[in-house]
C-alpha cells in the first residue's frame, strides 16, 4: 500500500489503483481528462492560410 493520497479524494491510495484508492476514483479522472477538463493554457494557433 502506498502513502500518497488519492488526488481524486484525498483518501490513502490502493496499489491496485495506484495514485487513486478506487477504481470509482480512477474513472472520475479518466472523464475529467476525456471531457477535457484538464488542459494546458496557450494562446490560440492562428491558421495559416489566413496569413497569405
Amino acid at each position: 500500500m502506498s502513502s500518497a493520497a488519492c488526488p481524486i479524494c484525498g483518501k490513502p491510495a490502493v496499489e491496485e489503483y495506484t495514485p487513486f484508492c478506487s477504481k470509482r476514483c480512477a474513472d472520475v479522472d479518466l472523464a475529467r481528462w476525456l471531457r477535457g477538463d484538464y488542459r494546458i493554457p496557450a494562446e490560440p494557433v492562428s491558421d495559416f492560410d489566413s496569413e497569405e
